[in-house]
């Protein structure tokens, strides 16, 4: 049978299969520790998960929700982000409601991007957004993370003939995988080299609140007269550990939140209107009700350095999101590290290729383990550093 070249032409994903690898292993009877895929092993809070039974046994709430989503959890969202970063959004035209954020930036690159489309993606990044590119028929223009620029990318490095070709540019900050979280004034110099060029800025916020130092990243809709060209995503799934919930958002640019609602629209029929209900409960709780969960990330995040450091592996700490970026202690493939690790050891890493070409010669543990699994997973890989297996 013939597959479109959508199938044919995208690599499988990166994370389905690990998962299929780990699976073979444990109907094995192998233990295995998964430092793999960035899930919170953490609960969603009680009172969310109250506000959802609630809302689910009201059968006014079992039929279709508005496309766009409900106006109260629109107007939370807006709220959210004005008391969070003080912007002001419009509910009905700047925000919209997403079945988590791969979903919407799927979406959102099928309603601007057209065969041909020339798109700046941040390499190593979530592999979605190539992806998504990809099956609109763009074409991808990557966009390096260097240590030496602390996995900022060099927009002054960008050719001039690429820059007034690109239509859109993707980035993630805090960023997935490297950990790096990216100032107001790297923001307001990407502001300035997409108003020069006339491109679209996309950036996927979900770790905004994970972060592992006192300063709050920022957005990118804090810099002035931004949001004539930018859109944003959110998720409530890293905040609330609500992973499986599927809820999310994008916010910004009205004709850009438009475009993505005529896909929609013609897509998807709205998000289940007891989980907006238990959404809008998350987002009017207070800021400091999240701390527990940076203080657990940065406790895991220390127990994870202070492994490595015995084994001679000295790692600049993560700013922010829940993962630990690790340059390879030995071999130049990522891919043969991570499978050696995980046959010999029953650990699973993230190769650093599995996130771009420029994520070669680094691994990556996320910190979604509870501490004693995390100490007997670093216990397993410090072993093996040390044995230069």
């Amino acid at each position: 049978m013939d597959f479109s070249k959508r199938v044919t032409e995208v690599p499988p994903y990166l994370f389905a299969e690990m998962d299929k690898v780990q699976r073979e292993l444990e109907g094995k009877g192998v233990d295995v520790i998964s430092f793999g895929v960035g899930d919170p092993d953490l609960p969603t809070p009680d009172p969310i998960i109250d506000t959802l039974n609630a809302a689910a046994r009201d059968p006014v709430n079992h039929r279709y929700s508005p496309y766009e989503g409900l106006i109260e959890f629109r107007k939370a969202i807006a709220n959210w982000y004005k008391r969070r970063f003080g912007v002001d959004l419009d509910p009905v035209r700047e925000v919209h409601a997403l079945m988590g954020v791969k979903e919407g930036v799927i979406h959102f690159l099928l309603s601007v991007v057209d065969p041909g489309d020339l798109i700046l993606v941040l390499d190593p990044s979530y592999p979605i957004y190539e992806v998504g590119t990809r099956f609109a028929g763009g074409e991808v223009y990557r966009v390096p993370l260097l240590a030496k620029n602390g996995f900022l990318p060099e927009i002054s490095s960008i050719p001039n003939d690429v820059a007034q070709k690109a239509k859109l540019i993707f980035v993630n900050y805090p960023h997935n995988p490297t950990a790096t979280v990216a100032s107001l004034d790297f923001y307001q110099e990407l502001i300035g080299f997409a108003r020069e060029y006339e491109i679209v800025v996309c950036n996927d916020l979900v770790y905004s609140e994970l972060y592992l130092e006192k300063e709050r990243p920022p957005s990118l809709l804090q810099v002035k007269g931004a949001k004539e060209r930018v859109v944003e995503f959110h998720s409530l799934s890293k905040t609330f550990n609500m992973t499986g919930w599927r809820i999310g958002f994008a916010v910004g640019s009205p004709e850009l939140i438009g475009a993505l609602g005529v896909i929609k629209t013609n897509t998807d029929s709205g998000l289940f209107r007891p989980i907006q209900i238990a959404g809008i409960k998350a987002l009017n709780q207070d800021f400091r009700e999240q701390d527990y969960l940076r203080v657990i990330y940065r406790r895991r995040r220390d127990i994870v350095l202070s492994k490595l450091k015995e084994v001679g592996l000295q790692v600049d700490p993560p700013q922010g999101t829940f993962y630990v970026w690790i340059p390879l202690p030995w071999g130049n493939s990522s891919i043969d590290f991570c499978k050696t690790i995980l046959e010999r050891c029953g650990v699973v890493l993230g190769p650093g290729v599995g996130w771009g070409q420029y994520g070669e010669g680094y691994f990556r543990i996320a910190l979604t383990l509870e501490d004693d699994r995390l100490r007997a997973g670093m216990d397993r890989l410090g072993r093996a550093i040390q044995k230069g297996l």
